[in-house]
C-alpha cells in the first residue's frame, strides 16, 4: 500500500506545475457540480485530494465568509500550486485514508477524481464518513465521464469503484447512502449522505 501511495505521489508531483493549464476547461464544470450540491452557506467543506486546488475558490464562494474550506492532498507539489488560491482556510499534506481532522466536522466532502486513485477505495470512504457529520454529504466528481477516464488510464469501466453496481454497496458498507448517480458524457457526479 505504501508503494501505491508513493507511485501516486510521484505521478502527480511530476505533473503539478502544468496541471491547471492542461485542464483549463474544467473550472466551469466544477462550478456547475458544486452549484448542484445545493446551499452550502456556512458549511465546512473538505476538498479531499484537492490537487492544484481548482475547486477551492468555488467552494469558498459556495460556503461564504461564515464557512470553512480545507484542502488535503498526498502530493506537496500539488499543494504548492493550490496555495495560490485565495480564501482557503487550511491546506495539508495528508493521505486521504488518514485525514488530520476530528470526527464529524465536515458538512461536505468533495472528492474529485480521487476514488480511482485510492488503492483501497473503501478505506477512503470510511475515513470520509468519520470526518463528516451525520446528514453531511459526499460528492464524487469527475469533469469527464467515468468511461472516458477509464479509457485514458487503460482500465475497464465495469471494474471502476464508481460504477453504480459497485458504488452503492461500497458506500453502504462505509457509512453512506447514495442519493444520486449521474454518469453523463461530459461529467460524473455521485452524491451520498452520511448515514
Amino acid at each position: 500500500m505504501a508503494q501505491d501511495r508513493e507511485a501516486v505521489r510521484a505521478f502527480f508531483a511530476a505533473r503539478a506545475a502544468g496541471w491547471d493549464a492542461k485542464f483549463a476547461d474544467d473550472p466551469p464544470r466544477y462550478a456547475a457540480a458544486i452549484a448542484e450540491l445545493g446551499p452550502l452557506d456556512g458549511a465546512f467543506a473538505l476538498d479531499a485530494g484537492c490537487g492544484t486546488g481548482r475547486a477551492l475558490p468555488l467552494l469558498r464562494a459556495a460556503v461564504g465568509p461564515a464557512g470553512r474550506v480545507v484542502g488535503v492532498d498526498l502530493t506537496p507539489e500539488m499543494l504548492a500550486e493550490a496555495a495560490a488560491h485565495p480564501g482557503v482556510d487550511a491546506l495539508a499534506v495528508a493521505d486521504c485514508t488518514r485525514l488530520p481532522l476530528r470526527d464529524a466536522v465536515a458538512d461536505l466532502v468533495l472528492a474529485a477524481g480521487l476514488l480511482p486513485n485510492l488503492p483501497e477505495p473503501g478505506t477512503g470512504l470510511r475515513e470520509f464518513a468519520r470526518v463528516t457529520r451525520p446528514g453531511g454529504r459526499l460528492a464524487l466528481y469527475l469533469p469527464l465521464s467515468r468511461t472516458a477516464l477509464a479509457a485514458r488510464h487503460g482500465r475497464d469501466p465495469a471494474t471502476d469503484p464508481q460504477s453504480a453496481p459497485l458504488l452503492r454497496p461500497l458506500l453502504a458498507a462505509t457509512g453512506w447512502h447514495l442519493v444520486s448517480h449521474r454518469d453523463a458524457d461530459d461529467h460524473f457526479l455521485a452524491v451520498a449522505v452520511r448515514a
